[in-house]
């Protein structure tokens, strides 16, 4: 599927009416911005992406990239055309500080843009994605000439970011990071050693690549206290700024994937030769901290891509279920086939789409809304409060969003029945490119212990609980609604059960394989009842308009989160017993006994 149709009235309510945007809009930080230039740069966004970006999906998936000799990667000669247009008008540059040529949005119009491009052609958005978490471990943590040397060309994304983490002997442990950068005397360092892993971390759309690599200094600390973080630029620049030498680093070969196959995942290696030439940004050994102001947002960024594409999956199985004519629907003419949308199973799964991405977009949102608010609000208690807020939900929507989405996307595969499983039509590719996002930025697993070993101890747990009051608040509004009724009794029991479930792994936490092999199915737990909360808030913005001039709008946001609050909040329940049951059960078999 080529076509794609931005969902910018969504996009609008989520950030207008659920994120808090016109609040953010009247701070200091942002009172530049006004909320009709935000939607009004979206739409323009939008009708960019649909048409430019969305059309090389295809290419992407099916051209690829290409590694050869000499370290070479070419993508598809559709994407750099579009990523010339993108440079050409500026969008990389909207959230970004205007001293270094950015527009000084906040990072929830941004995210909106992220989804416009994610849903166009998630495997192109990935060049962008990594490029604004470069820019922005630089403009925390960089020297003054480091930020007026690269952040211009970066925020026109002339050129563009990776982060360096993983090598082979380490994985997701950053603590086994074996690089090394020896110091040559003149502030700079030689690097050496080799990443894996490495999104567009050679491609041929830009002109220069900026990498951010960890690596330890002589005589650092083993684990993650001795790293520290270098910039290492592809080519060197002379002194006047313009490009000089090819810096020693290479690509030695790019991996073949399930899905994505428009961005190329490099192995690249540093100092095969005499060493590539890097500078340290912030101080040494404070590289894990540095690379986290790249990871926090990333990680959202990720759980955004789950929405991004479980939006374009549901648009084209419901653009397919509207045209396929198969069997009778109930109630219509005998004889005559029906659209396979008029029969029940089908329309619930469209439903369930519906919904979830709904939801999810009202998480991420709504996090997103949490960080600008964190540096913008004028009141410092309000400022920690949705830092703190923030903190807790970002592992939520990175994970959910992400899991869900291999299941929307699933379902998608499923609408379209056996043409869904042949190639051709488009819907697998929905499915192999999701895959991705509930492993990298940190498996899934991973996030599931964070939230129970940092971010539900927050307070004492009283994060989690203001949050569970706050939507049996919400509960006590909706009651007072006839259609909203049986939602506003689920969404009581199911903060029932968060809470019984959270109380569980605080009072449990000696026992750490017992918190942490409940850790998913609480994320899972916690995650849907926060997702529901969010749209019982939606289907209260939403309820008192349906009698106005945008009736079915709002009416179709009202169904959708009734949908989600009757038949999938309910699933919450039977994950409690999963969170509590402990270890011992998984624990049982033996490694010989599991073989």
């Amino acid at each position: 599927m080529t076509t794609y149709v931005p969902p910018l009235r969504n996009l609008q309510f989520v950030l207008d009416e659920m994120a808090g945007l016109p609040d953010i809009l009247t701070t200091e930080k942002f009172n530049h911005v006004d909320s009709e230039t935000v939607h009004m740069v979206l739409s323009e966004v939008g009708r960019f992406m649909a048409e430019v970006v969305a059309p090389t999906n295809v290419d992407g998936d099916q051209i690829g990239t290409n590694w050869s000799e000499g370290g070479v990667v070419t993508t598809p000669d559709s994407f750099k055309v579009a990523y010339k247009k993108i440079t050409d008008a500026g969008y990389a540059a909207i959230p970004f500080d205007p001293d270094f040529g950015g527009g000084g949005f906040p990072w929830v119009s941004a995210l909106a843009i992220q989804e416009l491009m994610t849903s166009s052609n998630m495997a192109f958005s990935l060049c962008n994605l990594l490029t604004q978490g470069a820019i922005d471990a630089i403009a925390h943590h960089g020297d003054e000439e480091q930020k007026n040397t690269y952040l211009p060309k970066m925020l026109t994304g002339e050129w563009t970011g990776t982060m360096n983490l993983s090598e082979p002997q380490a994985g997701s442990d950053v603590g086994a990071v074996a690089a090394k950068a020896e110091p040559v005397g003149d502030g700079s360092y030689k690097i050496t050693g080799q990443k894996i892993w490495i999104t567009f971390g050679e491609h041929d759309m830009a002109d220069n690549i900026i990498h951010l690599v960890l690596a330890r200094t002589p005589g650092a600390a083993p684990g993650t206290r001795g790293i520290s973080m270098f910039l290492v630029p592809k080519f060197l620049l002379n002194e006047d700024g313009s490009l000089g030498e090819r810096n020693d680093v290479s690509c030695v070969s790019i991996e073949h994937k399930l899905g994505i196959h428009g961005s190329p995942t490099c192995v690249l290696a540093y100092g095969d030769n005499e060493g590539a030439i890097g500078w340290l940004v912030g101080d040494e050994f404070t590289g894990m901290r540095n690379m986290f102001t790249m990871m926090n947002n990333a990680r959202l960024s990720v759980g955004l891509q789950g929405v991004s594409v479980a939006e374009r999956a549901y648009q084209h199985s419901l653009e397919y279920a509207q045209e396929r004519l198969q069997g009778t629907a109930v109630g219509a003419e005998k004889g005559v086939q029906s659209p396979i949308i008029e029969h029940a199973d089908v329309r619930r799964l469209l439903m369930t789409q519906r919904s979830w991405i709904d939801a999810m977009r009202y998480l991420v949102y709504i996090t997103g809304g949490l960080l600008d608010q964190s540096i913008a609000a004028s009141d410092v208690d309000e400022r920690d409060k949705a830092r703190e807020l923030s903190s807790l939900l970002i592992p939520l929507a990175k994970s959910l969003c992400t899991d869900v989405a291999n299941e929307m996307t699933s379902l998608g595969v499923q609408i379209f029945g056996g043409m869904g499983y042949v190639e051709e039509t488009g819907a697998a590719q929905h499915m192999r490119d999701a895959r991705i996002g509930a492993i990298y930025e940190g498996t899934n697993g991973i996030q599931a212990a964070d939230l129970v070993g940092r971010k539900l101890p927050m307070r004492g747990g009283a994060v989690v609980e203001d949050l569970l009051v706050s939507f049996e608040e919400l509960a006590k509004e909706m009651a007072d609604h006839e259609q909203l009724a049986r939602f506003a009794s689920q969404l009581t029991a199911s903060c029932s059960a968060a809470r019984e479930a959270g109380q569980w792994i605080l009072d449990n936490g000696s026992d750490v394989n017992g918190v942490l092999a409940g850790s998913s199915p609480y994320l899972r737990l916690l995650g849907t009842v926060v997702c529901g909360g969010f749209s019982a808030k939606a289907a209260l913005a939403a309820i008192g308009q349906v009698d106005g001039p945008e009736a079915d709008f709002y009416e179709a946001r009202v169904v959708s989160a009734v949908f989600f609050g009757e038949q999938i909040l309910p699933t919450v329940n039977g994950l409690v017993s999963a969170v509590t049951a402990g270890s011992d059960t998984l624990f049982a078999l033996s490694p010989e006994q599991l073989a």
